[in-house]
């Protein structure tokens, strides 16, 4: 992107510094000549896993999200670790979360997650051949692993049971590669 379409920093201000986040002010010139400001979630990038067993079972990990204030089914999704793919996290992530390891991975797509104010960059892929391979969670998670019929995904988007914009992505991406 260049151009007009650009928007050049011309102050950028760290707020806060956290454990999985930074938050910046930027001052930006718009096209105009205008200066106005951006604030920017800096998060590292990230994985999002449809893992799909061989009877059509998609496994999902229901977890307590404290913004949202509610308990949510999920895919599983983990941030990159400095120096690893992002294949290496889909089996990490995969393996803390759900209990399972895969033998084949497809990419689905990549995407931003909230591109007006956040820098992190999800890459989705499908899991195939699953076997059982437990990888000690992270502490600071509390999941269940729920298993079901990738056929009644559309009905769980539809019933409000499945809201997060990663899994309902994810999930249709992977029914179109399935054909469901």
């Amino acid at each position: 992107m260049s151009g007009s379409e650009s928007e050049p920093t011309v102050e950028t201000q760290v707020v806060f510094r956290g454990r999985i986040m930074n938050v910046r002010v930027d001052k930006v010139q718009l096209p105009s000549g205008r200066v106005t400001t951006r604030e920017i979630a800096e998060h590292g990038n990230s994985v999002c896993i449809v893992p799909l067993d061989g009877q059509g079972n998609v496994v999902l990990v229901r977890q307590y999200r404290k913004p949202a204030n509610d308990v949510l089914l999920e895919v599983p999704a983990g941030g990159i670790n400095h120096g690893e793919v992002s294949e290496e996290t889909v089996l990490r992530e995969l393996q803390e979360e759900t209990g399972f390891t895969a033998g084949k991975l497809r990419h689905l797509s990549s995407f931003w997650v909230s591109p007006g104010w956040c820098t992190e960059y999800m890459h989705a892929y499908l899991a195939t051949e699953l076997t059982p391979s437990k990888l000690e969670a992270d502490d600071d998670e509390n999941i269940t692993v729920v298993s079901l019929p990738l056929n009644h995904v559309p009905k769980l988007i539809a019933s409000g049971e499945i809201q997060d914009a990663k899994s309902i992505a994810a999930l249709l991406l992977a029914m179109q590669v399935q054909g469901t």
